[in-house]
């Protein structure tokens, strides 16, 4: 629409193409305002570095050059679609070990170690603030000044549901910094989806086809669809082969976005009332049955644990959370929960991080790193279900909760419930999902 101020928010360097080419585009034919910020230099991916260098990369200062190469090549798919240097931003912050940040490296917490550059801070002296500590202080402070100064009024980000744990994370950075923001600026938000199990489909260079959501989340969640030209859908393509260094590795998967229309939607925000249901929004063996995370070994599938439901409700000043297994936990097995509170008159950096994580028999509770003692929460176990009353009080009396579970086997991940955002009570500002995409 005319006036509007777009802000594209990317996990890496070619997601900006991936979720928002056609925006991009048609942001531009308008002449608005457009910036794309980039969270990552994407400098994380071992598999695409071996094949685009023809050997391991390993170094920190071979990863970093990597990190260099996926920015220039953002800037040569900018260029395609219209865009100038000065419209990206680059913040720099560890591939791939934002999501870690995110569920524990807030406040007095020490910064992140990059996974593959073993750095502590912002490595690029071409980055929005170089030097800035590997933490969610940070992030978020950076993401709210972007926000504040820019003054957007849609935002498209990536999806809380998206497997790609970057992908979850920019999205919770965004929603914390958004209610921060909510007395200044109140912008549409429009995620959307890149990391899905067997999606899209079909798969492969369709530059006819529609991009449809999903089976899963077809009716859980409220889709948009922007219709595309040829001549935007043919940009698109000679955009993302502009990412090199990963179209030669992932070709096939990158060209399966490429298609007439761009898809952006949302999870509402759930409001609390007595004994209300909530289903499991991603795969987990219930709903997908026989389809299992591809590395397990045999007898990890054996034991393999989902999410089927989870079941809220509010009483006597707790939040009772029961979480439903597909089967007891085993031996090898467990499950967390993560609840973190948000309340307009605090600062979210010092509010609860609450972790509780469950093995076959014991239990512990979290704040952050710092443990909890046992009767913090009371847990009821009953074969497969698990329930806990949580007193609001121990998540900071909030009048919103961002939540999320997920499942594993040791350090390899089962199952997962796609972040949600809960309101305790009405607060002064309702999350703004749109009815419908206009035109921009």
């Amino acid at each position: 629409m005319p006036g509007d101020r777009i802000l594209i928010l990317a996990p890496h360097p070619d997601d900006e193409i991936l979720g928002c080419g056609g925006v991009i585009q048609k942001a531009g034919k308008m002449g608005l305002p457009l910036k794309v910020v980039f969270l990552t230099y994407g400098d994380s991916n071992q598999w695409s570095f071996i094949v685009y260098r023809k050997h391991p990369v390993f170094l920190p200062a071979a990863v970093k050059q990597m990190g260099l190469i996926r920015h220039d090549e953002a800037l040569e798919a900018a260029k395609v679609l219209g865009l100038s240097p000065e419209d990206l931003i680059f913040l720099g912050y560890p591939d791939f070990t934002t999501l870690q940040i995110w569920t524990s490296r807030w406040d007095d917490r020490p910064p992140a170690r990059g996974t593959l550059s073993h750095a502590r801070a912002v490595p690029y002296q071409n980055a929005y603030r170089p030097g800035a500590p590997y933490k969610a202080d940070e992030i978020l402070r950076d993401i709210t000044d972007i926000i504040r100064e820019f003054r957007p009024t849609k935002i498209f980000v990536s999806h809380p549901a998206d497997h790609n744990p970057d992908h979850r994370s920019l999205y919770l950075f965004t929603r914390v910094a958004l209610w921060g923001l909510e007395d200044e600026i109140r912008p549409e938000i429009y995620p959307y989806l890149v990391h899905f199990k067997k999606w899209p489909t079909p798969y492969g260079y369709r530059p006819d086809a529609e991009l449809l959501p999903p089976a899963l989340f077809a009716h859980k969640a409220e889709w948009h669809i922007l219709p595309l030209s040829g001549e935007e859908v043919t940009n698109n393509y000679s955009a993302i082969q502009k990412h090199r260094s990963q179209y030669e590795v992932n070709k096939k998967y990158l060209l399966s976005f490429i298609r007439r229309n761009g898809l952006y939607g949302d999870f509402s925000a759930v409001r609390l009332r007595s004994k209300e249901e909530l289903i499991s929004l991603v795969f987990s063996s219930s709903e997908y049955l026989n389809e299992f995370p591809d590395q397990l070994l045999d007898e990890e599938r054996a034991e393999f644990v989902g999410v089927e439901k989870e079941f809220l409700s509010i009483e006597s000043g707790a939040l009772i959370f029961t979480l439903r297994l597909s089967r007891p936990l085993q031996k090898s097995t467990g499950v967390s929960l993560y609840l973190f509170g948000y309340r307009k008159d605090a600062s979210f950096t010092r509010m609860p991080k609450i972790h509780i994580k469950f093995g076959m028999i014991e239990h512990k509770i979290l704040d952050q790193n710092r443990k909890l003692p046992l009767d913090s929460v009371h847990v009821e176990r009953k074969g497969k279900e698990i329930t806990m009353h949580i007193p609001l009080k121990l998540l900071g009396d909030p009048e919103r909760i961002l939540t999320s579970a997920r499942t594993y086997a040791g350090a390899l991940p089962l199952d997962w419930v796609s972040w949600r955002v809960l309101e305790i009570q009405s607060p002064s500002y309702a999350a703004r999902e749109p009815k419908s995409l206009r035109p921009l």
